[in-house]
């Protein structure tokens, strides 16, 4: 018998060929695996959930105060070791003044960064006559006015001219003015040096007085500044300030006016390794040589 007669039509095979490759496809598709991985079974123990990842969210960071006014005239941006005290010093401020100026809830909290006004703000005053002056005038003005009314009004009356605006008065008079007085008898233990000593270290007994240079203003009474001991800062000018250190009592009040010669404090030794006097003449808040200033021994 002939093999031609047991061999499957080539049709038949393709078919079969084809249904077999179908069914295990299908299979593969159906039952594969599916692995959850939101909880872990650990046998005795209940199951644990596996945390989730996280994304963070930048949080936006807030501009310091003042931060629009870097760089401009009048302004100090707060640096590293700054306190309200040293800037006013440095620009010729008192602290209180320039915490006013920027509205600062707490002096002693001040970030770095931020920006400060270091100079007075620009205002404008009204002028305003006394209340007796101005009913002087308008009885002298009575005759006029009632001559006027007899005749008829031709024009319309202008309007009223607002004032002009005034200046803030300064402290006190120019810098030629200024009448300087040695704040003590004692002599010279050094000398002025921008560096190292930014004014005049004056001996003295522990008590001794210590008299203010010029006539001005109490804008510090206090130990807030590092290495100046009990410290007295007067201002006597939109130029000029003098400062006082080491004392040992301090006698004067803060935004308390002050005569030239006239007793502010006793002599001391705090923060400092004897019994002087440290004196400074800042002028804008620079230091200056105090005995280009002062009068000639």
């Amino acid at each position: 018998m002939s093999d031609s007669l047991f061999r499957p039509p080539a049709a038949l095979l393709v078919v079969l060929l084809g249904a077999l490759l179908t069914g295990c496809a299908s299979k593969a598709v159906n039952h594969a695996p599916v692995e959850d991985r939101a909880r872990v079974v650990v046998p005795g123990k209940p199951a644990a959930a596996v945390a989730e990842p996280t994304v963070a969210v930048a949080t936006p960071v807030k501009p310091l105060p003042g931060s629009e006014n870097a760089g401009q005239p009048g302004y100090y941006t707060v640096k590293p070791g700054d306190t309200l005290i040293r800037i006013g010093l440095d620009h010729g401020q008192g602290a209180k003044d320039i915490a006013r100026w920027n509205s600062l809830e707490n002096p002693n909290r001040i970030e770095v960064g931020q920006v400060l006004r270091v100079e007075p703000p620009l205002t404008t005053g009204v002028v305003t006559k006394p209340v007796q002056a101005a009913r002087a005038a308008a009885l002298a003005s009575a005759p006029a006015r009632a001559a006027s009314a007899d005749k008829p009004a031709t024009t319309a009356s202008a309007a009223p001219v607002p004032p002009a605006p005034v200046a803030a008065p300064a402290i006190s008079g120019s810098d030629e003015e200024i009448s300087w007085l040695w704040p003590s008898e004692g002599a010279v233990l050094a000398g002025f040096d921008e560096v190292k000593n930014k004014g005049l270290d004056l001996a003295g007994a522990a008590g001794e007085a210590v008299l203010a240079a010029a006539d001005g203003r109490v804008v510090y009474v206090g130990a807030g500044l590092r290495g100046y001991g009990n410290l007295i800062i007067l201002k006597h000018n939109n130029t000029y300030l003098t400062a006082y250190a080491h004392n040992q009592t301090l006698l004067v009040k803060e935004d308390q006016s002050v005569r030239k010669g006239q007793k502010i404090a006793e002599m001391g030794s705090s923060d400092a390794d004897r019994v002087k006097l440290h004196f400074e003449v800042r002028r804008q808040g620079k230091p200056v040589d105090p005995a280009k200033y002062l009068p000639a021994r």
